[in-house]
């Protein structure tokens, strides 16, 4: 089975620089590896602020430094003023679906004082375009039942975790990769 890494058809192919929507917006642009630090230290905010246990930022940062280099891993970074203000981590996997890959938000955080500023809307329209460049025709997202204002912001983009046709909701398991309870 070919790797994704190895694969040159799900590598993002989006080359655009950073842009910003309106004068005073932050500049949302496609993290590298020098981003590194700054990503580990908002990750290590977010999780932080929703009493979600995490590693130190450090330990972040140098696994963000491992990642980045990876044609199947994406960040997207909002800067404002020279200050990062919000960032995505987007994984793009095979799909045995369709041709291209499945993309995988696995992050998308605001600093506290900006939510509801766009800028979320812009980091997400960037991680959407980066992902359907790479050949990714939809995007998975798994957001905690009780975050309301999240599930909210998701839906007016247009995800739903009701698919046409069917009539109940999908759910997303978390489980160990180690033997189950019940093989002793």
């Amino acid at each position: 089975m070919e790797s994704v890494a190895a694969s040159n058809h799900f590598v993002p192919r989006y080359t655009g620089v950073g842009r910003a929507y309106a004068p005073g917006m932050p500049t949302v642009r496609r993290a590298t590896v020098d981003d590194a630090e700054v990503l580990g230290r908002l990750l290590w905010d977010f999780n932080t602020e929703f009493d979600t246990e995490t590693d130190a930022a450090d330990v972040l940062a140098r696994r963000f430094a491992r990642l980045l280099p990876l044609p199947e891993i994406v960040a997207v970074l909002a800067e404002r003023d020279d200050e990062a203000v919000g960032f995505a981590l987007v994984s793009l996997r095979p799909a045995i679906w369709f041709d291209g890959p499945v993309s995988q938000l696995e992050e998308l955080y605001v600093v506290p004082a900006l939510r509801s500023a766009g800028i979320g809307t812009q980091v997400l329209d960037l991680c959407r375009g980066i992902a359907r460049d790479a050949g990714s025709p939809e995007m998975h997202i798994n957001v905690d039942e009780v975050d309301v204002d999240t599930r909210r912001f998701y839906e007016r983009h247009g995800f739903v975790n009701i698919e046409d046709g069917v009539d109940y909701r999908m759910l997303c398991y978390v489980g160990p990769t180690g033997a189950s309870p019940e093989d002793g």
